[in-house]
């Protein structure tokens, strides 16, 4: 990392190369998150966009590079960094016999938050689930199951916000009330990064994104200012119909194939 480069950031990763035997899966990744930001990190299956947020979380240890939360370096103290995480997978899974109750309180001891009932039920108000505290985690719908995973996710206040499709597989009503979580989120402090599949979400929550394929970011910047920077790119020009959106830029800079 060159010395030019502040560390204040929210997040800051550079030059992350990640190998798995004889594959390469991150190929010099660099970020930049500002403290208060949505951050989208968006690529086709298989592009390294897991293998990203596993070595930022520390599931995954890089070949090289410097991840840096808050100042914190995540390689040589890894305790504090990830003090400071938040993490929401794609599929959060629960003890499903456990009420919603339980569960809050179960991960609050875990990360050390002391939570009473009254507070638990104010938290519960906020996200909607109040009526249902004392359901178990397999009775609850998606978008409920959803929201309590990131109201779990954020029960210690993190500064920064790991989301791996948080709304996927969700109604548009559930998708819509959980982007208002994630700006609140925001509003409350927390810088949030997440991945997405979703052009219409990554256009309607983050400040940027990055486009990411075959273990390289392709571009970085604003919905709009990659849809201005590409529009005029012929491989965009040629999957768009009409004016060009952020998934004609999307496609055009990583290809049409399909992956699995």
């Amino acid at each position: 990392m060159s010395d030019s480069m502040p560390s204040e950031a929210a997040l800051l990763v550079d030059d992350l190369t990640i190998v798995y035997g004889d594959r390469t899966a991150v190929d010099g990744v660099s970020l930049r998150i500002e403290r208060g930001e949505i951050f989208g990190l968006l690529g086709p299956n298989g592009a390294g966009k897991t293998s990203t947020l596993s070595a930022i979380e520390g599931l995954v240890r890089p070949r090289s590079g410097v991840i840096h939360i808050n100042g914190v370096d995540a390689r040589r103290a890894s305790a504090q960094a990830r003090a400071q995480l938040g993490v929401q997978l794609q599929s959060s899974s629960f003890q499903p016999e456990l009420s919603i109750e339980q569960i809050a309180q179960l991960y609050g001891g875990l990360y050390g938050v002391r939570l009473s009932r009254p507070a638990i039920s104010d938290a519960l108000r906020d996200i909607g689930l109040d009526q249902d505290a004392g359901k178990r985690f397999k009775q609850l719908s998606g978008g409920q199951q959803q929201r309590l995973a990131l109201y779990i996710a954020t029960i210690h206040d993190p500064s920064l916000l790991l989301l791996d499709e948080p709304t996927a597989g969700l109604d548009p009503q559930s998708r819509r009330a959980l982007w208002r979580r994630i700006e609140k989120l925001r509003q409350a402090g927390s810088s949030i990064l997440l991945t997405t599949h979703s052009m219409e979400e990554a256009q309607a929550v983050c400040d940027r994104v990055a486009i990411i394929d075959h273990g390289s970011v392709l571009t970085v910047g604003t919905p709009a200012d990659l849809i201005a920077r590409h529009r005029d790119d012929p491989r965009v020009r040629e999957v768009a119909h009409g004016d060009v959106t952020l998934e004609d830029v999307f496609i055009g800079l990583t290809g049409s194939d399909i992956r699995d």
